[in-house]
């Protein structure tokens, strides 16, 4: 069942995207080689008791991090470990979700750690304009399929990989909520989007097989060729006016459509 928010719902949602929003910057600026994730998880859960909110992976499901730190061939769900210390070269994605009155945060960044080939800059550059771009899409009259569309462009364009077996989804009292977002899809298909909806959309690319192998631990899901991965994400409100990009900062906006 897919929970149409109020303005006024929109507006206390737009609060906790701020919260996780500033916290997924501060981390990503402390992101350099000999830091460990379990040091920016630290950080990350220090920054969301001062702003009065609840890292809401924390215990979500049984994930035991404040935030899910992914490296290079890692896609998403990085465990953040003392083990895991980052390297010149490194690409590193960060996720971060605030819990808020009831309400989710929830956004992504993937960043580099030092200098980068240029291989992965464009990996980098190239997940995160379609990002941008499925924003763009997300408007009401349009489909869902015109957001994986808008996504998925730009990766075939660049030869990497989307993969399809990881969605966006939609977001508001409950971390993950319906409808499913795909990365990938068809021009007019899908359900139709309308005012009211708020989903995070967060495409996931390969410089490889768009293909994944799980872990383990129950969370870590890895490319299945060891081919690195870009990760990036954020929180949208659709209204009649136009799209509302909810994980955002004063002074930080990016206006989409």
């Amino acid at each position: 069942m897919i929970y149409l928010k109020t303005p006024e719902q929109i507006e206390a949602m737009k609060e906790a995207g701020r919260i996780s929003a500033k916290v997924l910057r501060l981390v990503g600026a402390a992101v350099e080689p000999g830091i460990s994730t379990k040091e920016l998880d630290a950080m990350a859960e220090r920054l969301f008791k001062a702003e009065g909110a609840k890292p809401g992976f924390k215990g979500y499901g049984g994930f035991p991090g404040s935030i899910c730190a992914s490296v290079n061939n890692q896609i998403v769900h990085g465990i953040p470990s003392k083990k895991t210390i980052l390297h010149e070269g490194d690409i590193i994605s960060i996720d971060t979700g605030a819990l808020l009155d009831g309400w989710y945060g929830d956004n992504a960044w993937t960043y580099p750690v030092g200098e980068v080939t240029p291989e992965v800059q464009r990996l980098l550059e190239v997940t995160e304009q379609s990002m941008w771009n499925g924003l763009e899409a997300a408007k009401a009259g349009n489909h869902l399929g015109d957001i994986g569309t808008a996504v998925e462009h730009l990766a075939h364009k660049n030869h990497l990989g989307v993969v399809r077996e990881l969605v966006g989804h939609g977001i508001g009292r409950d971390m993950h909520e319906e409808p499913n977002v795909p990365n990938y899809g068809l021009k007019h298909f899908g359900r139709k989007l309308v005012a009211g909806m708020c989903l995070a959309i967060e495409p996931m690319f390969t410089l490889g097989s768009r293909k994944i192998a799980y872990h383990d631990d129950g969370w870590l899901i890895t490319t299945i060729d060891g081919s690195w991965s870009a990760h990036f994400e954020k929180s949208v409100a659709i209204t009649d006016e136009g799209t509302i990009v909810l994980t955002t900062e004063p002074g930080y906006e990016r206006p989409v459509g």
